[in-house]
């Protein structure tokens, strides 16, 4: 904007300078575009934005599973406790009581045919000391007590060997109550262990499903605010090309007249009078 200052006189009196306004303003078509555009965006900047809230993932099914075992404690318990019971079974001393329960069933008839036998070889011997006409006497005697000592020798024996026999199998049957109960607890370890496994296995699968459904929940709250700010973009689109236009100017001129002195106008028209006066007598 310029302004340009100039003036004149007349008539003795003087007159006040005039006053020339220039005004530099872009193209009409552009500026209107412009200022249409301000308003929009005004008219957008007033409207509330909802933004989405966040939200975050809940635990999925196998880490509920998880969670649910990892709280159901002593899984090899009951395997455990059976290898201490064997163990501790395995460790007492081994009593005629034990012994008994691995008796041969059949030892009674060993035992019951030896005498029988022995009773047959008494009979036997009185029978040919009647005919012999020695019976009663003490010959006889001596063989029927020799007798009757073999056959409780060979029940003693017989009893013995069961006896031995027995005692062997309620050995046999401690140290497998021990190695049992010792697998029975490897085995109940192992069952815990094997459970913790399985816990760890379900907790990392049910993150990764976790983790893709809060990826799908974070990508709905972006695309959310895409749209909510789309209007936004779009009007900085246009302020974009608005500021690349070409700038084009015109220009407006305001001239303002100078202002007329009073006592000028009256020696002026008091002149004109004058000359006109001086004419017509002429």
């Amino acid at each position: 904007m310029s302004i340009f200052g100039g003036g004149g006189g007349g008539g003795g009196g003087g007159s006040s300078s005039g006053t020339q306004v220039q005004i530099a303003r872009e193209a009409p078509e552009v500026e209107s575009r412009k200022l249409a555009l301000y308003d929009e965006a005004a008219k957008l900047a007033q409207q509330p934005i909802t933004l989405p809230q966040y939200q975050v993932a809940a635990p999925t099914s196998l880490q509920q599973a998880a969670f649910q075992a990892a709280g159901t404690t002593g899984i090899g318990q009951p395997t455990v406790q059976r290898g201490i019971s064997a163990l501790q079974a395995g460790a007492a001393p081994i009593g005629a009581a034990d012994i008994s329960r691995y008796f041969n069933p059949y030892q009674s008839y060993v035992t019951d045919e030896i005498a029988r036998q022995g009773q047959m070889q008494q009979n036997q011997l009185a029978g040919q000391a009647v005919q012999a006409g020695a019976f009663g006497g003490g010959r006889e005697g001596v063989q029927q007590a020799e007798l009757q000592r073999a056959t409780q020798a060979n029940i003693g024996q017989a009893q013995a060997q069961g006896f031995q026999s027995a005692a062997q199998l309620a050995a046999q049957q401690q140290q497998a109550q021990l190695a049992g109960g010792q697998a029975l607890l490897g085995a109940g370890a192992q069952q815990q262990a094997m459970a913790q496994g399985d816990i760890q296995s379900m907790i990392q699968a049910g993150g990764i499903q976790q983790q893709l459904a809060q990826q799908a929940l974070d990508a709905a709250r972006q695309s959310q605010l895409q749209q909510a700010y789309e209007p936004y973009q779009r009007t900085e689109f246009l302020k974009g090309i608005m500021t690349n236009l070409p700038t084009t100017q015109s220009s407006i001129t305001a001239t303002t007249a100078p202002g007329s002195n009073p006592l000028s106008q009256a020696a002026g028209a008091g002149l004109g009078a004058y000359a006109a006066y001086n004419i017509a007598n002429k």
